[in-house]
């Protein structure tokens, strides 16, 4: 089999939100044409990352993030928050649809974060790929991931915990105790583990690291890798970006606080394939017609503006035609959402709709 040959870059320690600018600057280059396939590897200063449909207040300590100088920034990606540092590296991979034959997003997660679980355990500890996006060793985290087709572009990454300290995270996000007691954790620092931890002063140095994934890539998922340097294009295209939306106030605090206004109901659905949590508001003579909708949570979607696009669809319809409505759009719209069905969808707009908790 002829290795498919993919550059790899190294950004380094940059601002968080100008390396989630990066990120979309990567996709959107790749759709033009003008890199190839890449595997990226990335560093943060100290950053609290909320997932892309993610209600920022709610999930991230903001007195704590500002009192501590801890960045803040929205991803591009669904998934939950988390706390970026130093001592993590950040490993992405951008490639065409076509460079492999993955049957959806979830074969290409699989066979991904097998790759790079591979590429880990050359280095003595035991790693190993937990549905639906982690990377484990011996139950605890040592990389989540995630990601989400855009077009004819796959876009996943993952978060490496090499040396850190597990309090800075638990001071700079509001882990909430459901999700401990659901992994049967008292605490979210036993939930993690670091390659410290496990190696010790056998940990290796970050270019070994990096080389360990990548041979985990080229063995496990037939690449060839082959460094190269960041493009004036993509740095141009991140620039922009950053200055347009992704590195803006505002762009991070889209989602803040969505229930405090008056009259507006929610509901909230817990399964296997993340949390998603519905607001409504109602209008007409006898409340039955959607005036707005907002779908949150730490699921994943691909592409991400599929939610956008379904709370358009949304609004205007009555509250009884919400089931037929989320099916139609399914239907007519091709999305490939890794965590969630439309069956979670239409369970939890109509549970807003009553403003009662969804079954």
């Amino acid at each position: 089999m002829t290795a498919r040959p993919f550059r790899i870059i190294d950004t380094g320690l940059r601002d968080g939100r100008w390396n989630i600018a990066f990120d979309q600057a990567l996709i959107e280059a790749r759709q033009d044409g003008l890199i190839a396939d890449t595997i990226r590897f990335l560093r943060f200063p100290p950053t609290a990352l909320v997932g892309r449909h993610q209600d920022l207040g709610k999930e991230i300590n903001l007195a704590h993030c500002r009192a501590a100088g801890v960045g803040v920034a929205r991803r591009i990606t669904g998934g939950g928050a988390i706390y970026f540092d130093p001592g993590q590296l950040g490993w992405e991979l951008v490639f065409r649809r076509s460079t492999f034959d993955f049957a959806d997003l979830g074969a290409a997660a699989r066979a991904i974060c097998e790759a790079a679980a591979a590429g880990l355990s050359s280095l003595g500890v035991d790693a190993r790929f937990r549905p639906r996006n982690d990377i484990e060793v011996a139950g605890r985290k040592l990389s989540g991931t995630g990601g989400f087709y855009d077009g004819d572009v796959l876009f996943y990454q993952g978060t490496l915990l090499i040396d850190m300290d597990p309090a800075d995270m638990l001071a700079a996000l509001n882990v909430p105790k459901a999700k401990l007691a659901k992994r049967g954790l008292d605490d979210a620092a036993g939930r993690v583990v670091t390659l410290r931890e496990l190696l010790g002063d056998r940990l290796p140095d970050l270019a070994e690291i990096q080389e360990a994934l990548a041979r985990g890539f080229r063995e496990h998922l037939g690449v060839d890798p082959r460094p190269d340097t960041v493009s004036e294009a993509e740095t141009s295209l991140a620039d922009e970006l950053f200055d347009d939306e992704i590195g803006t106030d505002e762009f991070v605090a889209a989602i803040d606080a969505p229930g405090a206004a008056a009259g507006v109901r929610s509901a909230t659905h817990a399964g296997p394939g993340g949390t998603v949590t519905a607001y409504m508001r109602l209008e007409g003579p006898t409340d039955a017609r959607i005036r707005e909708v907002l779908i949150t949570g730490d699921f994943f979607a691909a592409p991400p503006r599929i939610v956008f696009d379904l709370e358009a669809r949304l609004r205007g319809t009555t509250t009884a035609e919400i089931a037929a409505t989320v099916d139609a759009f399914f239907t007519e719209n091709r999305a490939e959402v890794l965590s969630l069905g439309a069956d979670d969808f239409k369970r939890v707009l109509t549970a807003a709709a009553a403003d009662r908790a969804a079954a």
